[in-house]
């Protein structure tokens, strides 16, 4: 049966490169996808494509979106993102699974639109912290603002990936690093709308992911139990949360 692939979770928490060591370890399971990709108002990062990762486009066009039959629209973390929902459908009639990697956001769209019912569809969730974690953390004896926990947690990583990408980290960028890791904690309330989650640490650019012939630390465990749950297995290593875990 064909489905939907759905995986998201707080910016840099590890979504591209755990795909991309799927297409290097599972090549049999990775090409059974096909992206969906997403409008997008924002100018691309070093290396992305157009049609490839995004269509790019203005603000005022994905805004006129809204009013068309068809597609979805997000905002998400400051930026204006949109699906032309009709690709779902046209990726599942050559065979392949649809994938769709970013946000919550957009899965929070199509989830209010039926459309996690209209087509079959395996969610996933990667978070920065484990369910442990979190119950530990929040237990009034730590005294831990878990606000500002996750926040400084997302705000490590994104500073990471940006001076791994451009050396320099101008004033705008850090203003978008601070939009996004503000934004973690409420995506990770969204989690438990999901039908897995992963624990990940080893966020976009750690070395872990490719610094050695095969991923090792949190990136090995998390490709593991992505490629079980492909193949309807669950491992040790998937949690299934709770809408009151995160207040």
């Amino acid at each position: 049966m064909n489905k939907m692939v759905v995986v998201s979770g707080p910016s840099c928490v590890g979504k591209r490169p755990l795909f991309n060591a799927l297409r290097r370890f599972y090549p049999d399971l990775a090409g059974r996808f096909k992206q969906l990709v997403l409008f997008n108002d924002r100018t691309p990062r070093p290396g992305e494509e157009e049609g490839v990762d995004y269509f790019f486009r203005s603000r005022g066009i994905i805004e006129a979106l809204r009013d068309r039959d068809g597609y979805v629209v997000a905002d998400v973390r400051g930026d204006l993102q949109a699906l032309e929902i009709a690709q779902i459908q046209q990726i599942m009639d050559t065979g392949r699974f649809p994938f769709l990697e970013g946000s919550p956001f957009v899965p929070g769209k199509l989830r209010e639109f039926g459309l996690f019912e209209r087509f079959p569809t395996l969610s996933v969730f990667l978070s920065p912290l484990s369910q442990e974690e979190i119950l530990y953390l929040k237990d009034p004896e730590r005294g831990v603002d878990l606000n500002k926990f996750i926040t400084d947690v997302q705000r490590h990583k994104l500073l990471h990936r940006t001076q791994r990408q451009k050396g320099h980290i101008s004033l705008r960028e850090l203003e978008n690093i601070e939009k996004r890791c503000a934004s973690a904690l409420l995506e990770m309330r969204t989690a438990w709308q999901f039908d897995h989650v992963i624990p990940l640490y080893d966020g976009e650019e750690h070395e872990n992911w490719d610094a050695f012939y095969y991923p090792i630390g949190s990136a090995r465990k998390a490709l593991l139990a992505f490629a079980a749950l492909l193949q309807d297995e669950v491992t040790a290593d998937v949690e299934h949360w709770t809408a009151d875990l995160i207040p």
